[in-house]
């Protein structure tokens, strides 16, 4: 019972830092651009459709990503309404991925409690997960990647559970094919190439691919089966090429070939995500790395069996290059992919970090410590140095100085814990960094919100003009003025490119298409970088008015009036 009253006890507290990291002010900046405002008016668009299973977007259709997000998403659009514009629709829109990131966080420490049979190990895993920075912020905000990446873990937390012990096979094994199900009604094939491969690989390496050909397996892939299918079963058959060209070709096989983002379109690119997204357990990761790569190397030049590795640090090895591989060959490359790797970092991360403390050589930890320290450091410095370079996007010099002295703070804190010899204390100080720098940002979220979203632009817009035209727009902003106006758009595309998956919108790509678009209406209003408003401003010449009514953020609200 001590066990289980403990476990119970780290869970609440697990909980307890979820909401705070996760959740709590989530309702405080708006909705922003380009994809939280694509989810949330997908969502909105099937409500005014009463459809439960097919997307919307611009009036029509859209199938870039699968049904399940947006299903959450009406849910939370049923508890909070539909107005673009209140703090309720954005809190409820970004519930459900907090509430996966939550559920991921027991779902570590409950792995790592299994695969490492130590309850401290699996608590000092789930904390960082927890306090990871691209966990948190993709907890953050309305994407498919921290639900997908969730059910992937939850798929390989099952089957290691069954995989450990013999009784419990039958069951774990089914429900890792129910999450994969899930998972690939969150984001696609995927959802079932990721786990599947892990765990062949896994077994494969240890010679045990035939515990995994059983009846188990058979019934959970039937279930995998009745899970996944229905609504791709649905759409083909009502939408037929335009489903398979839209989600099969162009946003999976053409990804292979294409970059979306060119600039992260190199060999390094996940390799620096998965570094800088753990944050500020970097520096842990690669070192934690290199030894669980190293471990494995020493067994087998030891010709040491397998098997006799404890079976979490191979899992954990099979998921995080399995994972890399089928990522990194893609031209299309995002930050956000490589998070279904975070929980095997995590957990790897802990276990270091641990056996680093427990060590009778003091200077392991010492090490830990001063690592621990030099990080949290860097945050003052940024700081002190920042706003020299940085200082349009800083808060006021007032609010940094307060910022400053708590983590002066919390530096004199982490140094009287390294004199008294509490290393694993020390280490725990660095997981309320980013919270720390995020919720000081919520002071100051009058001057992010316009950078972030559009709504500060467009609720301007609306509220100071009768907007009867089509609303020209920079393409980055086309759908959030779409969402926050309910209005028709057009975006001026002079020298850029349309979206990867386009909308069925009006693209001007050159000066005659925009000139003639304005002189087709008397008056528009437009919502414009600096970059399309001096464009625009070339283009009209003489020959139009300009009035810039508001700028806000990055975004200038411009009127144009034709003679």
């Amino acid at each position: 019972m001590t066990g289980r009253n403990e476990s119970l006890k780290k869970t609440l507290i697990l909980l307890g830092l979820s909401y705070v990291f996760f959740v709590l002010g989530n309702g405080v900046l708006s909705l922003t651009n380009p994809d939280e405002v694509f989810y949330v008016q997908t969502a909105k668009e099937m409500v005014q459709h009463d459809s439960w299973m097919t997307p919307y977007l611009f009036g029509v259709p859209q199938f870039e990503k699968p049904i399940l997000l947006y299903w959450l998403l009406r849910v939370g659009l049923l508890a909070s309404g539909v107005s673009p514009f209140s703090a309720s629709s954005a809190f409820a829109s970004r519930f459900f991925p907090a509430l996966f990131a939550a559920v991921g966080v027991i779902a570590v420490y409950f792995l790592a409690r299994i695969g490492l049979k130590n309850e401290r190990k699996a608590f000092l895993s789930a904390i960082v997960l927890l306090s990871s920075g691209l966990y948190i912020g993709l907890a953050r905000i309305v994407y498919t990647d921290m639900i997908f990446s969730v059910f992937i873990l939850l798929a390989l937390t099952f089957f290691f559970w069954g995989y450990e012990t013999a009784q419990r096979r039958g069951v774990g094994f089914v429900l890792f094919f129910v999450f994969c199900a899930l998972a690939v009604l969150t984001k696609g094939p995927l959802g079932f190439g990721i786990p599947f491969l892990i765990v062949v690989v896994f077994l494969a390496i240890r010679g045990e691919l035939r515990i995994f050909v059983c009846r188990s397996s058979a019934w959970g892939f039937l279930l995998f089966l009745a899970v996944a299918l229905p609504w791709y079963v649905f759409v083909i058959q009502r939408f037929g090429g335009a489903f398979t060209h839209e989600f099969f070709y162009n946003d999976h096989i053409r990804r292979l070939f294409e970059a979306e983002h060119p600039g992260n379109d190199t060999w390094y690119f996940y390799l620096g995500t998965a570094v800088v997204g753990m944050f500020p357990w970097s520096i842990f990761v690669v070192v934690s790395f290199v030894q669980l790569v190293g471990r494995m190397i020493w067994r087998m030049i030891w010709r040491m069996i397998l098997k006799q590795v404890q079976p979490i640090y191979m899992f954990l090895l099979c998921w995080i290059l399995v994972t890399f591989a089928i990522f990194q060959p893609a031209h299309s490359k995002l930050v956000s992919y490589i998070v279904p790797m975070f929980p095997a970092l995590a957990i790897m991360t802990g276990d270091l970090v641990y056996d680093w403390i427990e060590t009778k050589e003091r200077r392991l930890a010492y090490a830990l410590a001063l690592i621990s320290l030099v990080t949290v450091a860097l945050i003052p410095l940024g700081l002190i140095i920042g706003p020299r370079f940085y200082h349009a996007y800083l808060p006021p010099r007032a609010l940094v100085n307060v910022l400053i002295a708590l983590f002066v703070v919390l530096l004199i804190t982490m140094l009287l814990l390294i004199a008294k010899k509490k290393f694993l204390q020390c280490v725990y100080l660095l997981s309320p960094v980013l919270p720390i720098l995020f919720f000081f940002g919520l002071s100051w979220h009058d001057d992010i919100d316009p950078r972030l979203s559009g709504k500060s632009a467009c609720q301007y817009l609306i509220e100071h003009n009768s907007v009867e035209n089509r609303i020209l727009c920079s393409k980055y902003f086309a759908r959030g003025v779409y969402y926050y106006t309910n209005k028709d758009v057009a975006v001026i595309n002079v020298g850029g490119a349309c979206f990867f998956s386009p909308h069925p919108i009006p693209y001007l790509d050159t000066d005659e298409e925009v000139k003639g678009f304005l002189k087709r209406q008397s008056t528009t209003y437009c919502i414009l970088d600096k970059s399309s408003f001096n464009h625009l401003q070339r283009i009209a010449g003489n020959e139009m008015r300009l009035d810039i009514q508001k700028r806000t953020g990055d975004e200038y609200v411009v009127r144009v009036e034709t003679d």
